[in-house]
């Protein structure tokens, strides 16, 4: 990789990954991108005190949302290549890892297809930090040799095919799926996940006010709602799930039912 600080590498991209929240998280790489970038264009969950290690640079959002996003993908892909071509230090920043559903891939066909040069710097996608601090591993010697990472959030959910990828001896991790959960419940179900496997709901992992939440599969989508979860979040399915140090869900829900009846 060139150096930052070599003046023949203005006029480019770095793509980087702001990691899951926390910037004790961030490389130290990512940190000197930060300090030499003359633009960082953001994703909407980047915190903002990994945003203060560039105060020198102009800030752009391209903040999107399951409803609305501020600007299409073409549009944001436009935007770096116009502020690279005037020469400068264009930091993209994404949440977790710019290649684990981040589009980070699209972005860098696009800048290379401009002719211009381009360079991806790694983060702790928002699965591995949201584990880690909830002490849940994905895998495990004695409980997952495999693990698998899916969207939630996509068109044709449920046409998509994911057998074999929950189940005993695998772990499934899930991001984007808060507001498709019911659905996703139902899928693994009827492609044969047994009902009583263990899952756990990840919020705002490495952030204040995080919370681990475990439940079954069959109990998925109603705890989801009894406990107001709220994006970002990121659901594990799979034995591991009893390992982590996570609040269980369905035991507190059936006791309260139980001395209501």
């Amino acid at each position: 990789m060139a150096s930052l600080l070599d003046p023949s590498s203005r006029g480019r991209v770095i793509l980087v990954g702001a990691g899951p929240g926390d910037p004790g998280l961030l490389t130290v790489r990512a940190v000197e991108a930060l300090r030499q970038a003359d633009v960082v264009v953001h994703d909407g969950l980047v915190d903002p005190r990994v945003l203060d290690l560039a105060p020198q640079a102009h800030r752009i959002s391209v903040a999107k949302s399951r409803a609305r996003h501020t600007l299409p993908q073409d549009a944001i892909n436009a935007l770096i290549i116009a502020h690279v071509k005037t020469g400068a230090i264009v930091v993209r920043l994404k949440g977790g890892d710019p290649f684990i559903f981040g589009r980070g891939g699209e972005e860098v066909e696009a800048v290379r297809e401009a002719g211009l040069p381009v360079e991806v710097i790694p983060g702790i996608s928002a699965a591995l930090g949201a584990a880690a601090e909830a002490m849940l591993p994905l895998t495990h010697r004695d409980w997952s040799s495999a693990v698998s990472f899916v969207a939630g959030q996509c068109k044709g959910l449920t046409e998509q095919d994911w057998s074999g990828l929950a189940g005993k001896g695998r772990t499934l991790v899930i991001y984007m799926g808060v507001a498709t959960c019911p659905e996703i419940s139902e899928k693994l179900m009827n492609d044969g996940v047994a009902p009583d496997t263990p899952v756990a709901v990840l919020e705002r992992g490495t952030l204040e006010g995080s919370r681990a939440l475990r439940t079954l599969l069959a109990d998925l989508g109603p705890m989801v709602k009894r406990e107001k979860v709220r994006s970002p979040a990121i659901i594990v399915v799979g034995e591991v799930v009893m390992l982590a140090d996570a609040q269980d869900k369905l035991a507190a829900w059936a006791s309260a039912a139980e001395a209501l009846a």
